[in-house]
């Protein structure tokens, strides 16, 4: 643990990740914050009472141009701005994202000087409590089965006893492909709460938890693909990981297999996965991303019975906001005592 940081500290925050250089915020003017995001006062004062040792002066911008004319006073930003507001933000050291997902970050801002944070592992809780729900709705049955019924106002149990129309998921293998936020998560409760084998691919080098069994390379996913029950897709969007979940991989999975996309959409081949998910290759699939948001109504996912969807919702909740909020007040502090942030976007690998 580097000795800048304290344990008060670490704890402080719902999430420690990949620490960056601490930046030397110290300064007789007022910390000015620019807020691309409606905050209620209670969370302003959160924010103003984390930072050590200057006063605090709190920007909010209501529109693009508004944003503009305001930028040039603002040493923080929370939210995104373009490359072609650079030139408006002479003071600006530190832009702090208010997602997880970087892809649509401006490229050219990622390569300035700037640094950015995201909410990494902010999110993961409840998209992981949502994954597992999704899951338990295709092994169980119910979303395939019993939610149909249901609307009927019908009561008809499916196969019997001993058919293999309901399966449970005590030990069975997960193979997880990303172990961020979303991944650990996921392991956790598969492993913890239900009894499963996890296998993982990531590909930062790190040490093996211990709920997981396997821990390798991401030239191991193909491999992992056949032999896993269930495959989580908890990998951020990349030019490597784009489609890496294709008609090759779905059909090299072994049959009644389950597919659970968790991060983002773009990894997976949608058509590719109607394919087999119609012709009752794969046992079912849960999806919260999809390639193209919202789902065009006339897509043959919407086909598919074996499917149960969340419409990119699974982070959502009140808790989520709480997590937020003490996660940018902590970097807030940090910044202000210029110690290492927290989520410190690796602008090379784009996450």
């Amino acid at each position: 643990m580097p000795k800048s940081i304290s344990r008060r500290a670490l704890f402080a925050s719902p999430a420690v990740l990949a620490l960056g250089q601490g930046l030397q915020a110290q300064s007789s003017e007022p910390l000015r914050i620019l807020l691309m995001q409606d905050f209620d006062e209670k969370e302003i004062a959160s924010f103003v009472n984390a930072v050590k040792g200057r006063k605090v002066e709190i920007i909010k911008s209501t529109s693009r141009q508004d944003m503009r004319s305001k930028l040039p006073q603002a040493e923080v930003v929370f939210g995104g701005i373009g490359a072609a507001d650079l030139d408006y933000a002479p003071k600006l050291k530190w832009i702090q994202a208010g997602g997880a997902g970087m892809e649509s970050f401006d490229k050219k801002v990622l390569a300035s000087p700037i640094m950015v944070t995201n909410m990494a592992r902010v999110f993961a809780p409840a998209i992981a409590e949502t994954a597992m729900g999704l899951l338990l709705c295709i092994s169980r049955g119910i979303s395939t089965y019993y939610m149909p019924q249901f609307y009927k106002k019908q009561w008809d149990p499916i196969g019997d006893v001993k058919s293999p129309d309901h399966i449970e998921l005590a030990g069975r293998t997960m193979g997880i492909v990303g172990m961020g936020g979303i991944g650990t998560e996921i392991g956790k409760r598969a492993h913890y709460g239900f009894g499963m084998k996890v296998w993982a691919t990531d590909a930062k080098p790190m040490p093996k938890p211990d709920f997981v069994d396997i821990l390798r390379e991401p030239a191991w996913f193909p491999e992992m693909a056949k032999q896993v029950d269930v495959l989580v897709s908890a990998a951020p969007h990349t030019p490597k990981t784009e489609r890496m979940f294709n008609e090759a991989i779905f059909r090299s999975m072994k049959k009644g297999s389950i597919f659970i996309a968790m991060s983002r959409g773009k990894l997976f081949d949608d058509m590719a996965l109607v394919k087999v998910l119609k012709e009752g290759h794969l046992r079912g699939a849960g999806l919260d991303v999809f390639p193209m948001e919202p789902i065009p109504a006339n897509h043959p996912i919407f086909e598919c019975n074996n499917v149960v969807m969340t419409p990119h919702t699974s982070g959502w909740g009140v808790e989520r906001q709480v997590r937020l909020v003490a996660h940018f007040a902590e970097n807030l502090r940090r910044y202000s005592l210029g110690e290492p942030l927290l989520a410190v976007v690796d602008k090379v690998a784009g996450y």
